[in-house]
């Protein structure tokens, strides 16, 4: 058809950033078909359902299309009103439309005044990881430098910030070692605490291929997943027990003395005082397990694991399932302690993989969106709060505005009955969005921006590859650097960008130990390989082969102890009661749902949150729906579906849902370095409907 154009791009999905194809109809301005490359570097030719299929939301009749403004705000806020009453169209009860001079200048008048009455922290930007990399930088740059606020954060905060402290401990550096295709170059492949086949299948299908072909796979999990079925190793494990079993990994190749001292003698430090405390763990010994009932089998396993761990060429991938815990950050490092004890770092076929779930996650973190790190990961002149931190914060009547793009704070946050309270004390919700989420309902202005479909930009995927996203379809819309360049100008700042390659090539001074060398042109070149930080004259595809990024160059040993708890403590004294929720994704399915139901291929598989119960707890489920009730809130009734993927008095639920409320359930339970919530275990109450 003459009408049709291939344009490349990437996938806006998760953190695999798989190289995408649509066959676009440039007359209708209508993406028709999304596929792969055949010659797709991360794609391998292929797509998830919702790369191919979900791409309904970009023309759906629902997009945010016009800014708007709440009436409320308005009428608090009378002499804003006058400023742009002439902007004003009466849209329902609820919103007035304007357009985006007025939308901004209200926004500008409003921070003035807080920040005059309140001071210049009681101003805070939130999201990120769902817009590129430019828009990312620009935010936190308005931020820290035209608002003089240091309180900026993103949605890894609810997911692997705790890769990134722990790794930054250990090895100096928070991100994946090695390049997908890797997988293909192991001996020996670890999956813990990730569902990979429904998070990220394609590079489940990279890890399934060489597990039929060399039967070289161990899966950890709280509940049987599709990849068990292909694991040489299949352990099912009790809730919150993730260090428990790190720990056991690495007690066996100390005891075993099965580590490369050669390594650990060149390029590490801390070993001696880290053998001497895990030999003297009373939980590190394997044999712990046999004081665990319907768990004993795990004693010789977890030895069997860490045999072939340490004497093959082995790589570790890991998802929310380790970071979502207590003891996350920990974890993570026990995760290294593996890779640095037996030499399995730094080379091909061996490495750490932490699979990031935002498709912009990894940029977004390289960007500065941290309170903690400035571009490239640089200590800023001020640190501010993490997200928990700044609901406290609200509630505490310091924080009274927060711009937030593309995270949908009040539905994927924990303690949502907290968070609902917090976000009434704010005198300013400032909303870039696609659609009226669950965030953008409660805001007092919601502006409607370009999606990645829409725009050029850069985009990090989970493997530090850089991608430049290029529109497939044209679009009237802002993109989100060009409402923050706005609300820069109105502020005082001098932004003065003409595209998002003005801002790349900033970013390319700013953070050049990463980017220097990643300029448009190159991005262009090589759109479906993409390039991997640090990229100067070359990119790098595997880190940390002569030194680790550590300021000595050494990586490095820190042990902690596991903390009996939970589940685990209940099996141990015989006493297990009540159930134990866990939650995760499914594959139709992506975060909040937003852009996938909307499309009718995605949605129909999984338009509801499903409750997930083991067969022989039946008896204690005797309605179609349940409730389920923490100490912290409800849930909505959820559908039931009795299975034996699961193991005895634990449940299982996805998220995607605003109006299932399962992240009611979760309090303020943290991890102990970097507040991410431990979303993977809670103690549930049943209420049959």
């Amino acid at each position: 058809m003459g009408n049709i154009e291939t344009i490349d791009s990437v996938c806006t999905y998760c953190g695999v950033g798989c190289d995408i194809a649509a066959d676009v109809d440039v007359k209708e301005n209508k993406i028709k078909k999304i596929y792969a490359h055949p010659d797709g570097v991360v794609s391998q030719g292929k797509l998830c359902i919702k790369g191919k299929y979900g791409f309904d939301f970009v023309d759906a009749e629902d997009r945010l299309r016009t800014p708007r403004i709440r009436k409320s705000f308005l009428e608090k806020n009378p002499t804003i009103k006058d400023v742009i009453a002439k902007s004003l169209v009466d849209l329902d009860e609820t919103w007035y439309e304007c357009d985006l001079e007025a939308a901004t200048t209200a926004c500008a008048l409003k921070l003035k005044e807080i920040q005059a009455q309140y001071g210049r922290k009681s101003v805070a930007s939130i999201g990120g990881a769902r817009t590129s990399c430019e828009s990312s930088y620009l935010f936190q740059k308005f931020t820290r430098h035209t608002l003089n606020s240091p309180h900026v954060d993103n949605c890894a905060r609810v997911c692997h910030s705790p890769s990134l402290k722990g790794m930054r401990v250990t090895i100096g550096e928070g991100a994946a070692t090695n390049p997908y295709n890797d997988i293909y170059n192991t001996e020996f492949m670890i999956v813990i605490g990730s569902n990979t086949t429904e998070a990220h299948p394609i590079i489940a299908n990279r890890i399934l291929d060489v597990a039929r072909e060399h039967d070289n796979l161990a899966v950890f999990d709280v509940r049987e997943i599709k990849l068990h079925r292909f694991a040489k190793y299949k352990a099912i494990m009790p809730h919150e027990a993730n260090l428990l079993i790190l720990n056991m990994l690495a007690y066996v190749i100390i005891d075993e003395e099965l580590y490369d001292e050669s390594f650990i003698a060149d390029r590490t430090k801390g070993f001696l005082a880290f053998k001497e405390k895990i030999l003297s763990d009373p939980y590190a010994n394997p044999d712990y397990f046999n004081e665990l009932e319907g768990y004993e089998y795990l004693a010789k396993m977890v030895r069997k694991v860490a045999r072939e761990y340490a004497l093959k060429k082995s790589m570790i991938f890991w998802g929310l399932g380790i970071t979502e815990h207590l003891d996350g950050s920990y974890a993570v490092m026990a995760i290294t302690h593996l890779a640095l004890m037996t030499g399995n770092i730094g080379k091909v076929g061996a490495g750490l993989m932490p699979l990031r779930g935002q498709n912009n996650v990894q940029g977004t973190c390289d960007m500065g969106m941290l309170p903690y790190y400035d571009p490239d990961y640089q200590e800023p002149k001020e640190v501010g709060l993490m997200t928990p931190q700044l609901v406290d914060e609200m509630l505490e009547d310091r924080l009274k505005a927060v711009l937030n793009i593309g995270e949908d704070l009040t539905h994927i946050h924990p303690n949502l009955n907290k968070v609902d309270k917090a976000f009434e004390h704010l005198e300013l919700l400032f909303v870039q969005e696609l659609f009226m989420t669950d965030v953008a309902n409660r805001a007092d202005i919601v502006v409607g921006v370009k999606s990645a479909y829409e725009k050029t930009g850069v985009y990090v995927n989970a493997m530090r590859r850089l991608h430049l996203s290029q529109p497939l379809v044209k679009s009237d819309l802002p993109d989100d650097w060009e409402v923050l360049q706005m609300l820069d100008n109105k502020m005082g700042g001098d932004a003065n960008y003409a595209s998002s390659k003005d801002v790349w090539d900033e970013v390319r001074e700013v953070a050049y130990r990463r980017f220097s060398g990643a300029d448009y042109h190159r991005l262009e070149k090589h759109r479906k390989r993409g390039l991997q930080w640090p990229v100067h004259t070359e990119d790098t595809p595997i880190l940390h082969q002569l030194d680790f990024r550590t300021e000595d160059g050494y990586g490095y040993f820190v042990y902690h102890q596991y903390k009996l708890r939970g589940m685990v403590k209940e099996i141990q004294n015989k006493s297990l009661k009540g159930y134990h929720l866990t939650t995760g994704r499914t594959l139709a399915h992506y975060n909040n749902a937003a852009q996938t139901k909307r499309s009718p291929k995605l949605n129909d598989r999984y338009e509801e949150d499903i409750l997930l119960v083991y067969e022989g707890d039946a008896d204690d489920f005797v309605s179609e729906k349940v409730i389920l009730k923490s100490e912290w809130g409800q849930t909505n009734p959820l559908r039931v579906k009795i299975t034996d993927k699961v193991q005895p008095k634990t449940l299982f639920a996805t998220f995607h849902h605003a109006e299932s409320k399962i992240n009611n359930l979760f309090g303020d339970k943290s991890d102990e370095l970097i507040l991410t919530a431990a979303f993977k275990s809670v103690q549930v109450e049943v209420i049959n409907c």
